[in-house]
């Protein structure tokens, strides 16, 4: 990836961040964003220093925030190559029912109008001008019911079309694919396994939990050149849990 310029959102830590390192590690230059700016300068300077990776601090919902990342982007390192769309929120928790529905709303807004919009600006900052790649972050709560996180599901399955209908649309220029994690070991995702982790992994026919660096390799295969045909797919990254039927 030494030839890359790549931008990953929602990256101080967690599976954005594991995706940053090693992109990093793979010769790429990189911007992360995300809404703590104390916590993103340390990420930044713990990914390599401002030779190969610079922290832009911001919320993904905000246009203005957006358009600073992309011009930071160009005036650092050039035109962007690849974007990692890892962005999520989900403020809500229940049945959909009773719903807040000015919740639902900002998911939408973050989750899924905010990815496209990174693809937007991303598209003004280069990333059709020489071959470029897309993955955007989903999960298995978009491909199959998941009561508790129901709205955050539908926002992660409109996600998996908005790849689709990317990838047809931006080729052959751009590459547009996602992944679907199940439970990753992240600060976001503590609430589905905290206290009871042995209880869930029983689940999974690989026996674990994912980490962020499962997500990573996928990701940097994905942006790679030996993913050069391959676009519009969703890959699951469950350790055998959707084949069981145990979701939790």
């Amino acid at each position: 990836m030494t030839d890359q310029v790549a931008i990953v959102t929602g990256a101080s830590r967690g599976i954005g961040f594991a995706i940053a390192q090693r992109f990093v590690a793979d010769g790429a230059k990189v911007c992360i964003t995300g809404r703590d700016a104390a916590a993103l300068e340390s990420a930044a300077k713990d990914l390599g220093g401002p030779d190969v990776a610079i922290g832009v601090p911001g919320k993904g919902d905000d246009a203005d925030h957006r358009a600073a990342v992309i011009d930071t982007v160009l005036g650092t390192f050039g035109p962007i190559t690849t974007l990692v769309n890892n962005i999520g929120i989900n403020p809500a928790y229940g049945p959909l029912g009773t719903l807040d529905l000015s919740a639902a709303r900002k998911m939408l807004d973050v989750n899924v109008l905010g990815t496209l919009g990174w693809v937007q600006e991303a598209l003004r900052g280069g990333l059709a001008d020489g071959g470029g790649s897309i993955v955007n972050i989903s999960s298995i709560s978009g491909l199959r019911p998941s009561p508790g996180i129901a709205f955050y599901g539908v926002t992660k399955a409109a996600l998996i079309h908005l790849t689709a209908e990317l990838a047809v649309e931006l080729a052959p220029a751009v590459r547009v694919n996602a992944v679907a994690p199940a439970v990753v070991k992240t600060k976001f995702a503590t609430a589905l396994y905290a206290g009871r982790e042995q209880e869930v992994a029983a689940g999974y026919p690989l026996g674990r939990l994912g980490v962020p660096e499962d997500v990573a390799g996928t990701v940097a295969f994905l942006c790679s050149r030996d993913a050069e045909w391959i676009t519009g797919q969703t890959i699951v990254l469950d350790g055998g849990v959707t084949l069981t039927g145990t979701v939790r």
